[in-house]
């Protein structure tokens, strides 16, 4: 039989080294997805998701198991995300900008790669609360989830979406 992610959550929490591991095996590479996409570089990705993992024994001492591990894990994500991007407020300032790299790789790139780099690019132009909803969208999680790992209502997701599939469409026509 399986064990759950929440029972594996609380034997780890007090200590079980391999419920540790074996959530880490579940759930790594579903973090480090949202972490892409919460970021926009596979580099800051990586650099997050090594710094959750590192932070997550000590961040499980505040798991009370009262909804699902994805959710919880989901939530710190989204923490350190935010917690990140604000460090990194003052150095992106003095740096050439995000926009024009990104413009400058993706004319060397296919058409399928240009498509996906475009919407990365437009991803992370949105506010970071439109993106980290659209980040936890493209996990594949309902918007009932989404709210929950956010904090808000389901209603409040969907009128995210919608605002994001704007953003996007107004995007993609004044670049055409």
């Amino acid at each position: 039989m399986k064990t759950g992610d929440k029972e594996l959550a609380l034997a780890a929490k007090g200590g079980d080294a391999k419920a540790f591991s074996l959530l880490l095996e579940r759930f790594y590479d579903r973090l480090f997805g949202l972490c892409f996409r919460l970021m926009g570089s596979h580099a800051e990705a990586e650099d997050l998701c090594q710094d959750i993992c590192a932070a997550l024994p000590a961040k499980l001492t505040r798991f009370e198991g009262g909804s699902a591990f994805s959710t919880w894990l989901y939530r710190v994500a989204v923490n350190a995300a935010h917690d990140r991007r604000r460090r990194a407020g003052t150095r992106a300032k003095a740096a050439q900008g995000w926009g024009d790299w990104e413009v400058n790789r993706t004319e060397a790139m296919r058409e399928q790669a240009e498509a996906q780099d475009w919407l990365i690019r437009a991803v992370g132009m949105l506010s970071n609360d439109l993106r980290d909803t659209v980040a936890l969208v493209m996990d594949d999680m309902n918007h009932r989830e989404v709210g929950e790992v956010l904090g808000v209502s389901e209603g409040t997701v969907s009128w995210r979406m919608s605002e994001v599939k704007k953003h996007l469409k107004a995007l993609k026509e004044s670049e055409q």
